[in-house]
């Protein structure tokens, strides 16, 4: 049964990104963490902003969602992180194996 999610977050250094992986990988709450350098275009407080970014992308199990979104949160430096949440709908039935096992 497939029961896995992949939880996307963006923080403002590779080394904060490093540091908010590992503590996810090691807490089971995830159980791999892509880094991805990119480029951010948002309004805040009234005006656009251009930052570079690093995006974070966990491959974890739908039970543990809720639990990783509040470490997310908990862990993160921005004032309004973003956290979305997307349902995986099929894919390969051995590493979503993994993924729920890592995070068992």
């Amino acid at each position: 049964m497939n029961d896995a999610s992949v939880v996307t977050t963006t923080v403002d250094s590779a080394g904060a990104a490093e540091a908010l992986a590992r503590g996810i990988v090691e807490a089971r709450l995830g159980a791999c963490v892509q880094i991805v350098p990119i480029r951010s275009v948002y309004r805040w407080d009234g005006e656009v902003r251009v930052d570079d970014e690093w995006q974070c992308v966990v491959k974890t199990s739908a039970i543990r969602v809720d639990e990783l979104v509040a470490h997310i949160k908990a862990n993160h430096n921005y004032e309004v992180p973003e956290v979305v949440v997307t349902p995986v709908v099929g894919g390969n039935d051995d590493y979503l194996t993994w993924v729920s096992e890592e995070t068992s």
